[in-house]
């Protein structure tokens, strides 16, 4: 995948692509990159389609504003929109995962002249909370740990996170994954633990990640640290506030979304709502027996049904 920089809503960004044709933009997750997508990447270029995939803000190679305010959804959405003006693009289809499923979304609402359709994986929308997230996650919590709460207190999980990155991110990539017995580790642990305690040592790495794709990982994390990433967890309430005068939280664009059944992300994340607040939502996607990493754990499935969902779009003079 050939890599390159732009500048995009005032940020240096580091974008991979690809192929040509009606432009596509993945937007990776938590703690990812640009790289977890590339399995995608090839096949959808190879379809017939220009795909873009970049480092978000604070990770990678791309630029890490120091506030924990620079990373609200209206400067992650903006950075999508000025990475379509970087290249541009007047639109584009928006494909996400994990946090970058919920930018996408936000793109989707906030920009619809810009995209044109969407498609996430791992995270469904829901629309606006009707109190304050980081209220639901104490509820949800009890007594118990929740990461995102752990995130808020800055410099607590960065140190924990990037005392040994490798392990870290080796650990936090398995116990979410299909191959971990339970994928709801995270949630199982008293509200002392750390971010990392209790999370099993696999013996060997789960089939769909390689020691190259770890040593990827790390490099990527050596670079940008973990302060930038986990800055958008610190932005749920402000996110809250920033979009407490939307008229409205319905999304209109054709919508595609996809998710494992073993991933614990849906055991915080209704998906009924969706069937009001995103009309033009295609069928569900179940994948047996996949965890969150959704696109690197199941590849060929994700680029099938991503290909697929993209040449039902009559939006360009798109490939047959």
């Amino acid at each position: 995948m050939a890599a390159r920089f732009v500048e995009a809503n005032g940020i240096r960004m580091r974008i991979v692509e690809e192929g040509h044709g009606p432009l596509v933009v993945l937007l990776h997750g938590f703690p990812e990159s640009a790289y977890s997508w590339r399995h995608q990447v090839p096949a959808l270029a190879a379809a017939g389609y220009r795909v873009v995939a970049p480092d978000q803000r604070g990770y990678g190679e791309t630029e890490a504003p120091p506030q924990i305010e620079d990373y609200d959804i209206f400067h992650l959405t903006s950075d999508v929109a000025g990475l379509l003006d970087a290249l541009g693009e007047d639109r584009a289809v928006v494909v996400g995962h994990d946090w970058g499923a919920l930018v996408a979304w936000w793109s989707a609402l906030l920009r619809p002249e810009r995209f044109r359709a969407v498609a996430a994986l791992s995270v469904a929308w829901t629309g606006r909370a009707p109190a304050p997230p980081t209220e639901i996650f104490r509820a949800i919590a009890g007594d118990g740990f929740f990461y995102i709460l752990y995130f808020q207190a800055p410099g607590v999980a960065e140190t924990e996170l990037e005392r040994e990155i490798r392990r870290s991110l080796r650990l936090v990539l398995h116990s979410a994954s299909g191959e971990a017995l339970a994928g709801t580790t995270l949630l199982q642990k008293p509200k002392g633990a750390g971010f990392l305690d209790g999370l099993p040592e696999p013996k060997e790495l789960s089939p769909w990640l390689t020691e190259s794709d770890l040593d990827h990982y790390t490099r990527d994390f050596e670079r940008s640290g973990f302060r930038g990433p986990i800055n958008w967890y610190r932005n749920f309430d402000r996110n809250w506030e920033l979009t407490r005068d939307l008229p409205d939280h319905r999304i209109g664009q054709p919508a595609l979304f996809v998710v494992g059944d073993r991933d614990p992300v849906l055991g915080f994340t209704p998906l009924h709502r969706m069937e009001e607040l995103v009309p033009s939502l295609r069928p569900i996607v179940r994948l047996p027996g996949c965890g969150h990493w959704t696109q690197q754990e199941r590849p060929e499935e994700v680029n099938a049904q991503l290909i697929r969902f993209l040449r039902s779009l009559q939006l360009w003079d798109a490939p047959a």
